[in-house]
């Protein structure tokens, strides 16, 4: 069966369908996406948005390698996706309802190992769009990652990237950090460098349970919760809740004859999400669906009820903060680009 027929066995209404949402982070294409993953347009977004039962006020996308430039300086080619998602943001704007908070942030890429010249292109970023917020320049690597291999050990210690990433913090743009679990002591550093830094770590840290990773799983949960604590030690970095779904956890469903419903996913993965939580505390950390990456593993409406049942013995206020304002305050979303709450 196709995926879409896969993921199809698991059909779910939202539950707590009240609650405002930010999704913090998710990509589309304008163009093909990585393998294999299926295609995801902002057609598919505003679907789901509409769709899934879920309130979702606001929508932050992050760098998804669409729609560059195909001439003009090299560098600034990375801006074509910006243009991009800002056309997304004006349709969304135009269609209203559930769509209307579409892209109300954008942070795409760009290199910071172009070193002060990079500040050139954060300011043709922030020339096309005034959801422009900061940039993500993925970092992870691990030798027992093969996806991980084109990035390169080190990247964020090197002095063009700290170069580079001083361009960034003089800007107040935020950096979305994409690292996998033995790359949180660089992170760390980099934090300590940069106190002023608004540093918004994807995907939980990149917690492992391949290759080596798997030989002792308790282990390995303790390596990361260990490094974790530290990262969470610098005010000055925010992490994302999700990212689970990937495989390279151990706890998603990619290889099950069936997708995972919520309450399934939510036993599977609430050790890492609550540990998270109870670290950087509800006001650091914000949820994204990650779609379309983690949504091949499981739908959006399944993702969101997985985090409602996670969190549903958490206090009111500390909701809110998880679930809408944290990203608001992090992204510094405008509240005129929502969906109504």
């Amino acid at each position: 069966m196709s995926r879409k027929e896969w993921r199809g066995q698991v059909i779910e209404a939202a539950i707590e369908p009240e609650l405002p949402i930010v999704d913090a982070h998710h990509h589309i294409w304008e163009n093909e996406p990585y393998k294999p993953f299926d295609p995801y347009s902002d057609d598919d977004l505003f679907a789901d948005l509409t769709n899934a039962g879920h309130k979702i006020v606001a929508t932050v996308f992050v760098d998804s390698h669409t729609s560059y430039r195909n001439e003009g300086p090299e560098a600034l080619r990375v801006v074509g996706e910006t243009e991009y998602a800002e056309r997304v943001a004006r349709d969304a704007r135009g269609r209203g309802g559930r769509a209307r908070g579409a892209c109300a942030a954008i942070a795409p890429r760009a290199n910071l190992l172009l070193g002060t010249a990079v500040g050139d292109v954060l300011d043709a970023h922030a020339a096309v769009s005034p959801r422009f917020r900061g940039i993500r320049h993925m970092t992870a690597f691990d030798e027992d990652v093969p996806a991980s291999a084109a990035t390169g050990a080190g990247v964020m210690m090197l002095p063009e990237f700290r170069q580079g990433f001083a361009e960034l913090v003089r800007r107040d743009l935020s950096f979305d950090a994409w690292l996998l679990q033995p790359q949180l002591h660089e992170l760390i550093d980099l934090a300590r460098h940069f106190p002023d830094a608004r540093i918004i770590l994807n995907h939980l840290g990149g917690p492992l349970a391949i290759g080596r990773f798997a030989l002792n799983i308790d282990a390995s949960f303790s390596d990361w919760k260990g490094a974790m604590t530290e990262v969470a030690g610098c005010p000055n970095v925010f992490v994302k809740l999700g990212g689970l779904n990937m495989g390279f956890a151990g706890v998603d469903a990619l290889a099950r004859e069936r997708p995972f419903t919520s309450a399934e996913m939510a036993a599977a993965q609430r050790h890492y999400i609550l540990t998270a939580i109870d670290l950087f505390g509800p006001a650091r950390c914000m949820f994204e669906s990650n779609a379309s990456i983690d949504t091949y593993a499981a739908s959006y409406a399944v993702i969101w009820n997985a985090f409602k049942r996670m969190t549903q013995d958490l206090s009111k206020g500390d909701r809110e903060m998880l679930f809408e304002k944290t990203a608001l305050a992090a992204y510094r979303i405008d509240e005129n680009d929502m969906a109504e709450r």
